[in-house]
């Protein structure tokens, strides 16, 4: 975090190269989060280059309250509701390409993990969109249940809450379908 405060004290002093540690630092982890939104890997990038300019204009308006992570990824998922909302965009269930999810080598280790990543998509995608965006941000990006509560605006207990109907429901679909996650459905 400190990092992230001296990057964008450089930034704000004129320093535009600067700018470009965040992306770096960032680009990785919002795409993921984007893509898994979208489900269109060509609208995810567009998404993240829109929020990273947006990000920029805004850095000013930064306070050092929560983690800069945090205020990125509100400004990130508040763009990409707005977006669904003007483009009336329905969430696709298309599926993620293999290379943006698959660094194995190997033909068997590759197709086994894309059908385990396939089916893990296919799980989160059945839940209703609060809850998937919580899924995401906990699992996927690694906040904290205060740093989702305060990116979302929602209360810490809503957090916790919707997390646990959200794996309760997973597990269901597991217990009925079977697969590869089938370790879900036993009461951890």
């Amino acid at each position: 975090m400190e990092e992230d405060l001296n990057w964008i004290k450089e930034v704000l002093a004129g320093n535009k190269k600067a700018y470009a540690h965040l992306i770096r630092k960032y680009k990785n982890p919002l795409y993921a989060t984007v893509l898994r939104m979208t489900k269109n890997p060509a609208d995810a990038q567009d998404l993240v280059q829109e929020v990273f300019i947006k990000v920029y204009h805004r850095l000013d308006k930064y306070e050092e309250k929560g983690s800069f992570s945090s205020w990125l990824y509100r400004i990130a998922i508040n763009h990409c509701m707005d977006e669904f909302r003007k483009k009336s965009h329905q969430m696709k269930s298309s599926e993620v390409k293999e290379e943006d999810v698959v660094n194995g080598n190997h033909p068997e280790i590759v197709y086994l993990q894309k059908e385990k990543n396939r089916q893990l998509e296919r799980l989160v995608g059945t839940l209703p969109e609060d809850e998937r965006m919580i899924i995401l941000l906990r699992y996927v990006n690694e906040l904290s249940y205060q740093e989702i509560s305060e990116l979302l605006d929602i209360p810490l207990s809503t957090v916790r809450n919707k997390l646990f109907r959200a794996k309760k429901k997973m597990r269901e679909t597991v217990k009925q379908e079977g697969g590869y996650f089938d370790e879900l459905s036993s009461n951890r």
